[in-house]
């Protein structure tokens, strides 16, 4: 092919990289639109007028004072007719003063056909029987066996409702 030729060509080419390629009317219209385009801003709320407040209740009871709380608490479980309710007129046994974490089971005897656990607390040893009440949850032993003594506790929760639990104390081997 002659140099006249591929120039013939080409030339078309070269013409059409130098065209706007549409930019200019993309241009227009987009300038138009921002000339047309007339945003609405709602103007912010005037700032409230702070008007300083004196607690005075710094002398009034505590809501969250915990005598209190149990009060009210003890007044609820007077008027409750719960069937776990413990009876809290009757006399308190000794065992009944330690925590059941501070009792350990050291043995078992059996005196008479009944089974009687061996309970340490600090240095003395107790005897404990079926019947019989320790912890300081209302707890009352319902069964004893040579390896361990089954408890029934009755606590209160958060509602002011008595709880059932049972809870086990079990022979402790040096």
């Amino acid at each position: 092919m002659s140099r006249a030729r591929l120039l013939m060509l080409a030339l078309p080419l070269l013409l059409s990289a130098c065209g706007d390629g549409d930019v200019r009317e993309v241009r227009d219209w987009m300038a138009q639109v921002q000339r047309d385009t007339h945003p609405t801003v709602k103007p912010l709320p005037a700032p409230k007028d702070f008007v300083p407040f004196a607690y005075d209740g710094k002398d009034a009871i505590d809501p969250f004072n915990q005598v209190k709380l149990l009060g009210e608490l003890a007044r609820v479980a007077e008027t409750s007719n719960d069937p776990n309710r413990p009876d809290t007129n009757r006399a308190k046994e000794l065992l009944e003063t330690f925590p059941l974490d501070t009792m350990k089971m050291v043995g078992a005897i059996q005196k008479g056909g009944v089974i009687y656990a061996l309970v340490a607390i600090d240095k003395n040893v107790y005897q404990v029987k079926t019947g019989m009440r320790l912890g300081q949850n209302f707890g009352l032993v319902t069964r004893v066996t040579d390896s361990v003594i089954d408890i029934r506790e009755v606590v209160q929760d958060a509602g002011g409702d008595w709880t059932a639990r049972m809870s086990h104390l079990e022979l402790q081997e040096k």
